[in-house]
């Protein structure tokens, strides 16, 4: 009588044995995400952690816009935050001396748009174009508090293909997919730099997923915890 194709239960059984003995036996499929996904997780968690201990911060951005790949402004303002809900933008270049202020969950902000003429000033919804910007962002996705649960939100939301983490000594890089920015529908690439000294963010890249640029982000000059008073956030 002919043997089964396969060999005998007790042949495998061996067969089995000797594999593991060896060092070869197959590992089971791992749920686990990929190990520079869970380094960008770690990155996420010491943001949170450092911001836990800011009251206040400013800093100085810069903001470049592309338009068909190529870059079609520049624009230039002082960011100022203060916990919980406070907001202010100095612009510096263009719209000079323009200052817009905000807090965060209500539905309008406050225009000033000459420092001249302190009493002349509009609130404004926050869905309004003229306070966005060239890429669609509102005065609502600007601070530390939005961009945190952007990271949180999308890492576990978001497959992270073409992982890359780069650590050095004083900043880590890494590149990060996420629903996009403005209306979280639409699937987009971020190349983000994070201050290693105080887990800020000092460069934000933002691209499409073809890998055209849509808009950087430039920020230094940060200054935490300079007790801003309240008062220097209304108009």
């Amino acid at each position: 009588m002919k043997k089964r194709a396969g060999g005998s239960p007790r042949a495998l059984h061996l067969l089995w044995i000797s594999l593991f003995l060896l060092g070869w036996m197959p590992l089971p499929l791992s749920s686990a995400e990929p190990p520079k996904t869970n380094q960008v997780l770690e990155v996420a968690e010491r943001m949170r952690a450092s911001f836990q201990g800011i009251e206040d911060y400013s800093s100085e951005v810069e903001q470049i816009y592309f338009k068909g790949g190529v870059e079609d402004e520049r624009h230039r303002f002082k960011y100022f935050f203060k916990k919980p809900d406070k907001i202010r933008v100095d612009f510096i270049s263009p719209h000079s001396g323009l200052n817009i202020f905000y807090r965060r969950g209500e539905k309008k902000a406050t225009l000033q748009p000459f420092p001249s003429a302190p009493s002349l000033k509009f609130r404004i919804s926050i869905d309004n174009s003229i306070i966005k910007t060239p890429t669609g962002q509102g005065i609502h996705q600007t601070d530390m508090i939005f961009f945190i649960d952007f990271l949180f939100r999308n890492l576990a939301q978001v497959r992270q293909k073409d992982s890359q983490f780069q650590e050095e000594r004083d900043q880590v890089n890494f590149l990060f997919w996420g629903q996009d920015y403005v209306k979280g529908d639409v699937p987009e690439r971020y190349r983000i730099f994070i201050s290693a000294p105080n887990w800020f963010p000092i460069r934000i890249e933002r691209y499409s997923s073809e890998g055209n640029p849509v808009e950087f982000s430039l920020i230094q000059n940060y200054v935490f915890n300079s007790h801003l008073d309240d008062r220097f956030f209304v108009p």
